[in-house]
């Protein structure tokens, strides 16, 4: 059961130091399929604290680093604003993975990792075209706009679809890292501890222990 804890808890490690500037391709993360699988595998509120609880204090040192470090007011309200978005979206990506069972088939698993991806990329681009933070002048309020956000973006940057790719890929790849570990981790498991994390899991869902007598 130590190892079933700690696997999770080291991984949460691993992608607080990959969101380090430029550790990897800007939207290729490991965000997206945290909150997917803190869904799955993590039981009761864990599995929105521990997921957003690191979401938010790695966007907090970010937030200082660009503030800071690159002269970017990230303390504006319309950013603020579009970050809580952000959240909203990683909300339904963990609810996303509270629909399916740590037993559920490893293609299962990766097809609801790539699914939530492409969830965070419609919400978060959508709220990028409502609420344009940065005041990109193509983001018209109108149909138009809205599909410029979602394909092309502002001048300046890398086109939109560009990020589509690298959330897709992340979403998958770090997903498949994810699940393939904890699948591992739980045929490793002694039918002792697995027993046990079977009670875990009722209690988790609100249905009573059984007493011994």
């Amino acid at each position: 059961m130590k190892g079933k804890i700690a696997l999770p808890l080291a991984l949460l490690a691993v992608f607080a130091l990959s969101r380090m500037p430029g550790a990897l391709p800007q939207n290729f993360s490991a965000a997206y399929a945290l909150a997917f699988c803190a869904g799955v595998y993590f039981s009761g509120r864990a599995a929105w604290w521990l997921p957003l609880g690191v979401l938010l204090v790695t966007d907090i040192g970010l937030n200082l680093y660009y503030w800071l470090a690159l002269d970017i007011n990230v303390w504006e309200t319309s950013v603020l604003k579009y970050q809580l978005c952000n959240y909203a979206a990683f909300l339904v990506i963990i609810l996303l993975g509270r629909r399916f069972k740590p037993q559920s088939s490893f293609a299962a698993l990766l097809g609801g990792g790539v699914l939530g991806a492409l969830l965070f990329y419609l919400i978060t681009n959508t709220a990028s075209w409502l609420f344009n933070p940065f005041g990109n002048p193509e983001y018209t309020k109108t149909l138009a706009g809205w599909f410029i956000a979602l394909t092309k973006g502002t001048g300046g940057w890398p086109q939109t679809w560009e990020f589509f790719r690298n959330t897709l890929l992340s979403g998958g790849l770090f997903t498949a890292l994810f699940t393939a570990a904890m699948k591992i981790a739980a045929a490793a498991e002694s039918p002792a501890d697995k027993k046990a994390g079977a009670r875990d899991e009722e209690t988790a869902e609100g249905e009573p222990e059984e007493v011994a007598s």
